[in-house]
């Protein structure tokens, strides 16, 4: 394992606009405060990162690592955690597969700040994870139609109709999604988010955005914009593919990235644990913050400071 030491941690690009790799680098102890601003800063250039060979072997290694970046939300605000780990959510196989674009609890008032992923079982092939840049996605914009994002608010909600083909459903696709709405959360969002270290805009919108909140848009006219602006998030140059191995953790910026489990390893078993990092309240590109429409998630989350 490479030793921790003052010395400038080498990441290795994955793409032009998004994403790194080092390997070898032990996050299962306690780590320098350098150590932590270099990766901080990593992550505020490259948004995704992957440690190979990471030494994380434990959710409690995971919990500690993560907790080096700021409070840590509860594992959701609906779904069950790992058993006598009530910061980490398992992502299984088992409960369905993520196939869809989307930012992580984003239905909040107050969404993760980063996302960790460790993995656990893999499949022999597929399973990748892909995350997508939203800061290069509104970069890639025309003037004109940045200039309308800008001013777009959207509503961000867990209760909304799943529109899956039945013969792409998981067997126990119902019972998952009741949990999942057990509450209901509903969020205004802006559509362009300012990240509160970098100051870079970003396309805040994913899964979780059913509509915008325009005075006289119908759903269809809304849900067309959102379609027309998430085409530039998941453009190919502003998406790495992460391929999974033993022993490996991925630290993405929830704040400026969409990700995507593609269902592509033929059932096979695919286990990741994830532990989420309290995040900020997004603020508009003239300073307004979001606002909670449905649902209190203070139990979930509390608000962290910028870091």
């Amino acid at each position: 394992m490479t030793a921790i030491t003052e010395t400038k941690l080498e990441f290795a690009k994955l793409g032009s606009r998004i994403g790194a790799e080092i390997r070898g680098l032990d996050l299962s102890g306690d780590l320098p405060a350098e150590t932590v601003a270099q990766i901080r800063a990593a992550l505020n250039e490259h948004k995704a990162l992957v440690f190979r060979e990471a030494n994380i072997r434990s959710d409690e290694a995971q919990v500690k690592f993560a907790s080096h970046f700021g409070p840590l939300t509860k594992a959701h605000p609906t779904v069950a955690s790992v058993e006598g780990e009530e910061n980490v959510l398992p992502v299984d196989s088992e409960n369905g597969s993520a196939n869809n674009w989307h930012t992580d609890v984003t239905f909040v008032v107050n969404p993760p700040q980063a996302s960790t992923l460790r993995s656990i079982d893999l499949p022999a092939y597929g399973g990748e994870t892909l995350i997508a840049s939203s800061a290069a996605a509104y970069r890639d914009l025309p003037d004109e139609l940045r200039n309308f994002a800008d001013t777009l608010w959207a509503i961000h909600t867990n209760d909304y109709d799943y529109s899956v083909p039945k013969n792409l459903e998981h067997a126990n696709a119902e019972e998952r999604r009741k949990e999942f709405t057990r509450l209901k959360f509903e969020t205004a969002h802006p559509v362009v988010r300012v990240h509160p270290l970098t100051g870079e805009r970003g396309l805040f919108i994913g899964g979780f955005a059913q509509r915008l909140r325009i005075v006289g848009l119908s759903n269809t006219e809304s849900r067309d914009i959102i379609r027309l602006l998430q085409a530039y998030v998941t453009r190919p140059e502003n998406v790495v593919r992460v391929n999974w191995e033993p022993n490996q953790l991925v630290l993405f910026d929830n704040r400026i990235t969409q990700h995507y489990a593609p269902d592509n390893y033929d059932g096979q078993p695919r286990k990741l644990n994830r532990v989420t990092i309290a995040g900020d309240i997004p603020v508009s590109v003239d300073g307004t913050p979001s606002q909670a429409l449905k649902g209190d998630s203070s139990t979930y989350s509390e608000v962290a400071p910028l870091n």
